[in-house]
């Protein structure tokens, strides 16, 4: 006997899509005087507003095969929520657009959904609203909208301020890479790896404790990889940097199952850590924060636009932007 076809997005349509997500969020927070089902979203808010939004396209920024729907639903918020963290903010509320063929499991959706409120809960955010189309592959449009007095944009940066960075570089791009290779090396390594790259986790309160006590001059969130990233905190400062690949932060399992991982530490995106610069009176401050939060100083910004990296034995080498950029020709 033939088992019976799952529901599929085509089946239920768009009003009962979004009567699926009206139940999976309700409620929104006291501050949404509308709930989700109007043309707009309707807050009250007194404080200073952070807006960004993140796409994530099916075939360029995912692979479903790669990416269980629990975690992509998690993870596409929380990229969102690192550009808030890289700001020095605190997350409020969110707007979800999704486009979806219309032979979407709604299995998928939902657990894609289960995934998004879980970090939504985590991180005391509300959806307050959003959009839905048929599509011919996934698109995933997530806009976070924020709140800060005091913010750290990527354009404070002077020479002599100390480059730091948080947590571990280079795992994320490690567990892409053993996904595509099939899965790589067993065991608790290879979890650890996967986890960075299949659900990131937004240095939000790290990101308020810089900017609440301005331990930080400059700051941006480690996605396109460090090479880039410091190009755009240097690019926007009016800087040079000058990188000690000694220094590094690289976890103990990167380690075991790359043997050479500076490329991915250098170039690798997806890490979504914190790198920012501190100028040399704070630094003292900012070494004290290790008892809550792993940071370490990499380097130190310069004159000039060169960006430099020091390799072991002290020669310095140009740092190239190798990480990721939309639109680069491969």
């Amino acid at each position: 006997m033939a088992s019976a076809r799952r529901p599929q997005v085509g089946d239920i349509g768009e009003r009962g899509l979004i009567r699926l997500i009206r139940r999976s969020f309700l409620p929104a927070g006291r501050d949404v005087l509308l709930p989700i089902g109007d043309d707009a979203a309707w807050l009250e808010t007194a404080k200073r507003v952070l807006l960004t939004k993140d796409l994530l396209v099916e075939g360029q920024d995912f692979l479903p095969g790669l990416h269980p729907p629990r975690l992509l639903g998690r993870k596409s918020l929380n990229v969102n929520l690192s550009d808030i963290a890289a700001m020095g903010g605190r997350p409020r509320h969110a707007l979800l657009g999704l486009g979806l063929p219309a032979a979407t499991p709604v299995a998928w959706v939902r657990a894609f959904l289960a995934g998004f409120k879980s970090a939504a809960a985590e991180t005391g955010v509300g959806l307050a609203g959003g959009d839905l189309s048929q599509a011919s592959e996934t698109v995933i449009s997530v806009t976070v909208m924020g709140e800060a007095d005091v913010v750290v944009s990527r354009n404070g940066a002077k020479p002599g301020d100390i480059i730091c960075v948080s947590g571990t570089l280079g795992d994320a791009a490690a567990g892409l890479r053993l996904l595509l290779e099939g899965g790589g090396k067993k065991g608790r390594e290879r979890s650890r790896l996967l986890g960075r790259f299949q659900d990131p986790r937004p240095r939000l309160e790290l990101g308020r404790t810089l900017a609440r006590r301005g331990l930080a001059s400059a700051m941006i969130d480690v996605s396109d990889g460090l090479s880039v990233d410091l190009g755009h905190l240097c690019e926007e400062s009016g800087t040079g940097a000058v990188i000690d690949l000694s220094r590094l932060p690289v976890s103990r399992e990167l380690r075991r199952v790359f043997p050479n991982p500076w490329p991915l530490a250098l170039h690798g995106g997806e890490d979504f850590e914190l790198l920012f610069a501190v100028p040399p009176a704070r630094l003292a401050a900012v070494l004290r924060l290790r008892a809550r939060f792993p940071v370490t100083p990499v380097g130190i910004m310069s004159r000039g636009r060169e960006i430099l990296a020091v390799d072991a034995e002290g020669h310095r080498h140009p740092l190239r932007a190798a990480g990721f950029e939309h639109f680069r020709p491969n």
